[in-house]
């Protein structure tokens, strides 16, 4: 089961650094699993003298995007997802995660905390439920040309 994932993660990886892998595979069957990771703390601000909240612009358009990648998981959508990344994807990549979800069948896909922000930098950790047990994945976030989206 542990080599059937890292193959899987390892599929996913062109898509987005293995981030949608390791959800998808928890909907594949097999003995439930808790989560072994913790999440990925947040990134670190880039100004080590202080820190300081987050313009309210930045956090809402990075609320906006988590809850718009739960929702192209959630209902399996790859074309959606596709429009999160920062650079576009390939139909092969894009038919590549959709037969992943489309084989790893319904998931219950919710946001495990707030996102954290740090500059042009941001994590949101998406937690799945499937068939298989559950995982809290990391997702980083990026601005690119004044754009939040997933990087690749």
């Amino acid at each position: 089961m542990r080599r059937r994932l890292g193959t899987a993660l390892g599929l996913l990886a062109v898509v987005v650094a293995g981030g949608v892998l390791g959800l998808v595979s928890i909907g594949l069957p097999g003995p439930a699993r808790p989560s072994s990771e913790p999440p990925a703390p947040p990134p670190s601000p880039r100004s080590s003298t202080s820190w300081s909240p987050a313009p309210a612009a930045d956090q809402a358009a990075v609320a906006t995007l988590a809850r718009t990648l739960v929702d192209a998981i959630t209902r399996a959508d790859s074309a959606e997802f596709g429009t999160l990344t920062c650079k576009p994807q390939t139909a092969a990549a894009l038919k590549e995660l959709q037969a992943k979800w489309d084989a790893a069948g319904p998931l219950r896909v919710s946001l495990a905390g707030s996102p954290a922000i740090a500059g042009d930098d941001a994590t949101v950790t998406v937690r799945v439920e499937g068939t298989g047990g559950h995982k809290e994945t990391p997702f980083p976030l990026r601005r690119e040309n004044g754009r939040w989206c997933v990087p690749d």
